[in-house]
C-alpha cells in the first residue's frame, strides 16, 4: 500500500506546476511598456540623424554627378535626368526614400542642391533639409 500512495502522490505533484498566473504577467508586460515609453523619447534624435545619413549621401551623389557634367560639358545642370540620378521613391510614393532630392540653382559656375524630408521626423512641425553646392559644402540648412 505504500509504493501506491507514493505514486498516486507523484501524480498530483507533477499536475501541481509553478507558474505565473495572468496578473502578474500582465503587471511585468505593463512595466516593460512604462520603460519603453521612457526611453522612446530619447531615441528619437537618434533615429534623425541616421535619417539624415541618407541626405547626406544622396547630395553626395549628386555632387559627384555635377561634377563629371561640368568636365563634359563645362556647366552644371539643373536637370536630375541629365545628371544621371534616379531618385529613389518617398515613403509617400510607397518607397523607402524618406528625402525629396532637387537642384534649386544651376549655372556656369555653381550649383545648389537640397534634400528635403518628406515627413516631420520629430513631430515638431519642421522638415528637415540639407543642402550641398559646387564646393562640396554640405550644411544642414532646418534642422530636425
Amino acid at each position: 500500500m505504500l509504493i501506491n500512495t507514493k505514486k498516486s502522490f507523484r501524480k498530483t505533484k507533477k499536475r501541481m506546476l509553478d507558474a505565473y498566473s495572468l496578473t502578474e504577467i500582465l503587471i511585468v508586460l505593463c512595466i516593460i511598456g512604462i520603460l519603453l515609453l521612457m526611453v522612446l523619447p530619447n531615441q528619437t534624435s537618434v533615429i534623425g540623424q541616421a535619417k539624415a545619413i541618407e541626405a547626406q549621401a544622396m547630395l553626395n551623389q549628386v555632387y559627384g554627378l555635377e561634377k563629371s557634367h561640368f568636365y563634359r560639358h563645362s556647366k552644371y545642370s539643373s536637370n536630375l535626368d541629365e545628371l544621371g540620378f534616379e531618385p529613389e521613391l518617398t515613403v509617400e510614393e510607397g518607397g523607402q526614400a524618406v528625402y525629396k532630392i532637387e537642384i534649386i540653382e544651376a549655372s556656369n559656375d555653381s550649383f545648389l542642391a537640397r534634400a528635403t524630408a518628406t515627413s516631420d521626423l520629430d513631430g515638431d512641425g519642421t522638415f528637415n533639409t540639407w543642402e550641398i553646392d559646387s564646393k562640396k559644402i554640405l550644411t544642414e540648412v532646418t534642422k530636425e
